[in-house]
C-alpha cells in the first residue's frame, strides 16, 4: 500500500495517479463514515462525492498534525453536515413527540447480539436530525454545544434530540431482540 506522505505529495501536484491511491487507500472507510450520516447508500455516496472533491481540492490544508485519516473524517463529517443543510427543506418535518419510548426493561444485553448491518439499519431509521446529532455526539465525540452551532440548532434542541434519538435506538433494537428470540414458525 502506498504511503500517505506519497500520496499527499502527489495530490498536491493534483496528479490523477496519487489521487487514485487516496480514493483506493481511504474510500471504503470514507464512505462507511457517510454512511453513518446518510439514509441510503444513494445518499452516503453523494455525501462521498463531496468529500473526496474537497480534499482534492484542499489538500493543501492538511499541516501534517495528526493522522491523515483523521483529518479525512473530519472532512467526511463536514460534508455529510453540509449534505444535511442543504437537504432540510427537502425532507419532511417529524414531530418528535410521535416518538414514544416502549419499555426495555425485558432486554437483557448479554441475550442478544446484533450484526453490524442490524445496527445501521437502526441508525438509518431514525429521522435525519436525530441521526446527525447521535452521530455527531457518539461518534464523532463533539459537544452539544459545538452541534448546536454546526447545525443551527438551540443546544437544548440538540440534547433533546440525542436523548430521544437513544431512547428511539433502544425500542428499535428491543423490537429487533424480541423478533430474533421468537422461534421459527413450522411451514404448513
Amino acid at each position: 500500500m502506498i504511503e500517505d506522505k506519497k500520496i499527499i505529495e502527489g495530490c498536491l501536484k493534483h496528479d490523477r495517479i496519487a489521487q487514485q491511491w487516496l480514493f483506493d487507500k481511504y474510500s471504503r472507510q470514507m464512505l462507511a463514515w457517510c454512511m453513518r450520516y446518510a439514509g441510503s447508500r444513494e445518499e452516503a455516496e453523494d455525501i462521498l462525492q463531496e468529500a473526496l472533491v474537497r480534499v482534492y481540492f484542499n489538500i493543501d490544508e492538511y499541516a501534517g498534525r495528526g493522522s491523515f485519516a483523521g483529518w479525512l473524517r473530519r472532512i467526511v463529517v463536514n460534508a455529510a453536515i453540509t449534505h444535511y443543510h442543504r437537504n432540510l427543506k427537502y425532507r419532511h418535518q417529524v414531530n418528535i413527540d410521535d416518538y414514544k419510548v416502549a419499555d426495555s426493561s425485558f432486554m437483557d444485553d448479554d441475550d442478544c447480539q446484533f450484526t453490524s448491518d442490524e445496527l445501521m439499519g437502526v441508525l438509518n431509521e431514525l429521522p435525519p436530525g436525530f441521526r446527525m446529532v447521535f452521530n455527531l455526539y457518539a461518534i464523532e465525540g463533539y459537544k452539544h454545544k459545538e452541534i448546536a452551532k454546526q447545525l443551527n440548532i438551540d443546544q437544548g434542541t440538540s440534547k433533546s434530540q440525542y436523548s430521544r434519538a437513544k431512547a428511539l435506538i433502544r425500542t428499535k433494537l428491543d423490537k429487533l431482540a424480541m423478533e430474533k428470540r421468537k422461534p421459527p414458525t413450522e411451514k404448513e
